[in-house]
């Protein structure tokens, strides 16, 4: 095909690893032969403004500004000279090319320090058993931090790490402001913005450029880019995709967006851009485009008549991140909540399991859209295939799966095939809290580099979880999260307040549950945040049923997707936000866990109905069946044990049996058996063998047993010495 697809991240989203999108639409393109490229305007912006040129500039705007500076402002360009001297090796530092600079950084009086360090006074609790590089990435970002605040006091109100003018965007009901904003002056990280734009375009002369929207901090800089394309470069034809396209804009009938782009696309990217590309070809009608907002005679309208089905997620090829500056990212620690941290350190390679929800319940959730409602899994050996391609690409070799949720069958065969080709890995991944996650599977995917869940147990309390669909209880949740944490596997919990009916006395029960969660070790890192009604979920498309009533009816000409609404039934929502997420800071740091639930609110709460020890008695009372069913996989990760023939003088007699000897990395296993036992071990343990391409069910084990001419096999199986082989690598997997 002639034409030629210029992808871009407008900024700003993560930091230290390049959101996906454009990377999937790339490897799609590429599988299709199709001439494309990408760029993530948000890193190079970034690495323009935080160094020493782009320093100098924002400087020499606030000397010359006759904006009255506030005293922060006024010590910070004293030591201008200070910042411009030690910006480029404090970046080149958290990109991780220099990590001796570890020691400087942690230096009294190497970085200049503004507002922000009034925070180093929780470092030795929150680093000092971490270690020093650890210490200095969080120096070094209060340091960055504190540029930021610079730039949004005094250069640019919009600036933000992970967002740009997200308060014009989030719950933009009208484009009225955000058209507003977008006529006046750049500002100087505008004018970056636009000649990194610039630089681009004009070194990939694309005649398409498809710009991702994920978050509502991203739109603003994209209507920014498509200005800017529409002006200069008016042959080049926009395009406007991604998440928050996807939710917020799916019913759009303002034109005046079509004066920053000439498409809008929904859902899954690749077949409308590839439709877009062949009518722009002049091999498809425009009447058969699929999923696109275009102006058709001065009106909005939408065009769906392609009869071509959606690619699955099998068939999109393989993310390419080629032609994106890896080495341009950052590592930062902003907070020592250990999930957030993952979200903003260290490179992470995207991949996805499964497209869609395998549950696909959940009340709160979009589940009328296409992302969620639209499950497909894929095979255990593509996504290991794409795995090596893209460690070999990238020389990376962590990997966030960013699934909604990974299905524990898929993430046990994913596991399984890391193990069998010796993939040296580290993963995480969101779940949901079910039981399939047995003490067994979590430990099999530790062992395949599983450092990592995040799920949602959302409002802890059994009648909410029902009404929301979950799918789980707090008993279940407890239960699996220790699962986790035995195995050596941090858990998240996405917690929520103010579903629709909460009650104070609900919300104050949850508190409780989490208290208990961290205190007995098996939660080590949550978030809690408050309820909203989307237009796509359960509640929004039918709030009578949850008793809520919607304040606004969704018929804005711009965005329709949070609806603002009335809980009747529930609690004042609100007033709990500051009193839990205190609370929860000092839990995630092992404190205060003796502290009365009233002290964290300044207002009177009800006192928690839930026993003192609920979830202790949980974990002691609900254990898992010793029994195996016979339908349950058996795998053997161990090696072959080391055998001794022994005689046992006994009565006048001597019995020969054989000693097998097991090592495995941190212990050793010593078993006595007859020789006939010996032999059917050894042979067995081969075939259960994480390299054996077929997997045994406990069945099967007890048949080969018995087939061997071997008798009381579960007398033998269930035995103490065979049942400590489970702890050193055999696997009893649901």
């Amino acid at each position: 095909m002639k034409i030629s697809v210029l992808l871009i991240t407008p900024p700003f989203t993560q930091l230290n690893t390049p959101y996906p999108a454009t990377a999937y639409l790339k490897g799609f393109l590429n599988s299709k032969n199709i001439s494309g490229a990408q760029i993530d305007l948000g890193i190079d912006t970034l690495n323009a403004i935080f160094c020493k040129t782009g320093l100098c500039e924002m400087f020499d705007h606030l000397e010359n500004s006759a904006k009255d500076l506030s005293p922060n402002t006024q010590r910070m360009l004293t030591l201008r000279r200070d910042y411009q001297a030690t910006i480029d090796s404090v970046m080149a530092f958290l990109k991780g090319h220099n990590a001796s600079h570890a020691n400087t950084i942690c230096q009294d009086g190497f970085l200049p320090e503004a507002s922000r360090f009034s925070q180093l006074q929780d470092l030795d609790w929150a680093f000092g058993t971490l270690g020093i590089q650890d210490r200095a990435k969080h120096i070094a970002t209060l340091y960055l931090e504190d540029l930021a605040d610079l730039i949004t006091e005094n250069i640019d109100p919009h600036f933000g790490f992970s967002r740009y003018a997200e308060r014009l965007a989030r719950s933009a009901s009208s484009f009225d402001k955000l058209y507003s904003a977008i006529q006046r002056k750049h500002s100087i990280i505008e004018q970056i913005l636009i000649s990194l734009l610039q630089k681009s375009i004009d070194a990939h002369q694309p005649s398409m450029v498809a710009i991702s929207i994920p978050f509502p901090g991203n739109l603003f800089s994209a209507l920014r880019c498509g200005q800017w394309l529409k002006l200069h470069h008016p042959q080049c034809k926009v395009i406007f995709g991604g998440g928050y396209v996807n939710t917020e804009l799916r019913s759009l009938t303002d034109k005046r967006v079509f004066e920053f782009c000439d498409y809008l696309t929904l859902d899954d990217g690749e077949a409308p851009l590839e439709h877009l590309i062949e009518y722009h070809n002049g091999t498809r009608k425009q009447t058969e485009l699929k999923r696109t907002f275009c102006l058709l005679d001065n009106k909005v309208t939408y065009i769906n008549g392609s009869t071509h089905k959606d690619y699955p997620l099998s068939e999109i090829g393989t993310p390419d991140y080629s032609d994106l500056p890896l080495n341009y990212y950052i590592s930062i620690i902003e907070t020592v909540n250990p999930m957030h941290r993952l979200w903003s350190d260290g490179r992470w390679n995207k991949l996805t399991m499964a497209h869609g929800c395998y549950w696909g319940k959940c009340t709160f959730c979009d589940t009328s859209l296409n992302y969620i409602k639209d499950y497909q899994p894929v095979q255990a050996k593509l996504i290991c295939d794409r795995m090596e391609q893209l460690i070999a690409q990238t020389g990376e070799n962590g990997f966030h799966f960013v699934d909604e949720a990974a299905p524990p069958a898929l993430m046990r065969d994913v596991a399984i095939e890391i193990l069998r080709r010796k993939l040296s890995v580290s993963w995480w991944t969101n779940i949901r809290f079910e039981k399939r996650f047995s003490r067994e599977l979590c430990l099999l995917l530790k062992e395949s580099g599983c450092i990592a869940v995040s799920g949602g147990l959302e409002v802890a309390s059994d009648r909410l979880l029902q009404l929301i669909q979950k799918g789980v209880t707090v008993s279940q949740v407890a239960k699996v999260c220790q699962n986790f944490t035995d195995a050596g596997i941090m858990v998240h919990a996405y917690l929520m307040y103010g579903f629709p009916t909460q009650t104070a006395q609900e919300t104050i029960d949850s508190l409780e549950m989490v208290r208990q969660l961290f205190e007995t070790g098996i939660l080590q890192s949550g978030f809690w945040h408050q309820f909203a009604m989307t237009a796509h979920s359960p509640v929004g498309l039918k709030p009578d049923t949850f008793h809520v009533k919607p304040l606004q009816a969704l018929k804005n000409p711009f965005a329709n997707n949070d609806i603002i609404h009335q809980d009747p039934k529930g609690a004042d929502h609100g007033q709990f936000s500051y009193g839990l997420k205190k609370s929860l800071f000092n839990y995630m740091h092992g404190i205060h866990f003796d502290f009365p639930l009233q002290e964290w609110f300044d207002f009177k709460v009800p006192r928690t109905t839930v026993k003192p020890r609920y979830i202790e008695n949980i974990l002691t009372e609900n254990q898992e069946p010793i029994f195996q069913k016979p339908d349950n996989k058996i795998i053997w990760l161990g090696n072959s044990p080391i055998i001794r023939e022994k005689v046992i003088n006994k009565k006048h007699h001597q019995i020969v049996q054989h000693e097998l000897i097991f090592h495995h990395k941190t212990a050793t296993l010593d078993m006595l058996v007859s020789a006939q036992q010996s032999e059917w071990i050894n042979t067995i343990l081969v075939l259960l063998s994480i390299q054996s391409e077929q997997t045994m069910t406990f069945q099967a084990v007890k048949q080969h047993y018995e087939e061997s001419g071997l008798e009381n096999f579960e007398s033998f199986w269930y035995n103490e010495p065979f049942c400590d082989l489970r702890e050193l690598g055999l696997m009893v997997l649901p």
